[in-house]
């Protein structure tokens, strides 16, 4: 597609500064820019880029600009990132939308399927299904009986949902991830470990994106919740009876034992791993690689294996990178010592 730096200003309320017939036929990243290219700049640490870009036009936040004039084309906006991110998203529709219902799918009589939804080969969807209407199923699909899937979803080839659980509407699933299989539930016994029937389900809220390779655990009895808005990186586990709240972002390689609650609004950092049965509270912020061991209260910000906060991490770090020392002086002070009460 082509496009005017007017008409790109068009879409984001944009003042131009230079030619306003600059023609853009592709996008790149601001390091790599090409004639004919587009980018932004939104922070300090890019400025220099305003000058030196070989891209034709730059969207950039006003607050950078210095100059009356520039080598490129500048689209000037309040906030240059969330205005790119108003193209891509304009960009992603005009790509259009899979319809119908392509040959080799397995649809059971009893599913039944809203308006303009697409199912790719090689779907199997099992019986009393619902899809709802504008939904998108990829190629390759488990979808298990009695499945609600709500209204313009995307379910990316590779997915498997369980039987009984329900999805809601405008949620994405990408590839390979797997939407209620058991939980992680055994009794011991002498004679080894007997398998814990799991009973319940998992649903998943409105507007949620799950990525790729992750496992969603249905409940032991109830269900696993992912709350509205949340969105989960690529391979996560979330594990039985997990209730998770509202707009919550939680990144990739994190684990979440069984029966954790987690509030609204918080940010998980990548490979942190939650131990069951606790309760975290709101707006909390937990570093990568932590450990979390215990109830954490509303607002907190943690660090560390187990997890503390992170201001005392951060303090008590500066002293365990300097921990040999230490030890020497320590040693150094007791071998005085002795020697002073000797004499």
């Amino acid at each position: 597609m082509e496009f005017t730096a007017s008409q790109i200003a068009g879409f984001i309320n944009g003042k131009i500064i230079g030619d306003e017939n600059a023609l853009i036929t592709g996008v790149s990243p601001i390091e790599k820019g090409e004639e004919g290219h587009m980018s932004f700049v939104a922070q300090d640490k890019f400025a220099d880029y305003i000058s030196t870009s070989k891209c034709s036009v730059l969207i950039v936040s006003e607050k950078l600009l210095t100059k009356d004039s520039y080598n490129p084309t500048i689209i000037a906006v309040e906030d240059a990132y969330l205005s790119f991110q108003v193209l891509m998203n304009l960009y992603a529709e005009m790509q259009g939308r899979k319809s119908g219902i392509e040959s080799n799918t397995q649809i059971h009589e009893t599913a039944a399927l809203g308006e303009e939804i697409y199912v790719g080969a090689f779907t199997y969807i099992s019986e009393k299904v619902k899809i709802g209407a504008g939904s998108q199923i990829y190629p390759q699909v488990f979808i298990g009986k009695n499945v609600k899937i709500g209204k313009n979803c995307k379910i990316f080839s590779g997915v498997r949902i369980y039987d009984y659980c329900v999805i809601g509407d405008n949620c994405i699933v990408h590839s390979n991830t797997v939407v209620g299989s058991d939980g992680f539930g055994f009794q011991p016994s002498q004679d080894g470990y007997s398998k814990i029937p799991q009973l319940g389900n998992v649903v998943i809220e409105d507007d949620v994106e799950i990525g790729a390779n992750c496992t969603i655990d249905r409940g032991t009895i109830g269900s696993t919740v992912i709350g509205k808005g949340t969105k989960i990186d690529n391979l996560i586990q979330i594990a039985h009876n997990v209730m998770i709240g509202q707009h919550n972002v939680i990144a990739a390689q994190a684990g979440i034992a069984g029966s954790a609650t987690i509030g609204d609004w918080n940010q998980i950092g990548g490979q942190v791993g939650i131990v069951g049965h606790i309760k975290i509270g709101n707006q909390v912020k937990i570093q990568a690689q932590s450990g979390v061991n215990s109830s954490v209260n509303d607002g907190e910000i943690l660090y560390g294996s187990p997890a503390i906060s992170a201001g005392d991490f951060r303090r008590n770090y500066v002293h365990f990178r300097n921990f040999s020392e230490i030890v020497k002086r320590i040693d150094n002070l007791e071998t005085n010592s002795k020697d002073q009460t000797n004499e």
